[in-house]
């Protein structure tokens, strides 16, 4: 298949200083920015919800020792403080 695509000017420098450096077509740089956003935004994340944020797991710490066990207290404490 073949389309048109219309790019900002400040793009043809961009795109012809890759295409040569990495010794490629224009046209492949378009088909590799196009592929890996297929790719980022198109493609099934079979991952569960867990594994998806595991990383996040543990990286802050609040400084309240029994959060795990009182959030709730703590949750309603800072709704009735807001109103």
């Amino acid at each position: 298949m073949q389309f048109t695509v219309r790019l900002p000017d400040d793009y043809k420098g961009k795109v012809a200083t890759a295409a040569k450096r990495m010794g490629l077509k224009k046209s492949d740089i378009a088909r590799l920015a196009l592929k890996q956003f297929l790719d980022e935004h198109f493609t099934k994340d079979s991952r569960t919800p867990f594994e998806k944020v595991k990383h996040l797991l543990g990286s802050t710490e609040s400084g309240i020792k029994d959060l795990g066990q009182e959030h709730r207290r703590y949750l309603v404490a800072k709704i009735r403080k807001a109103s």
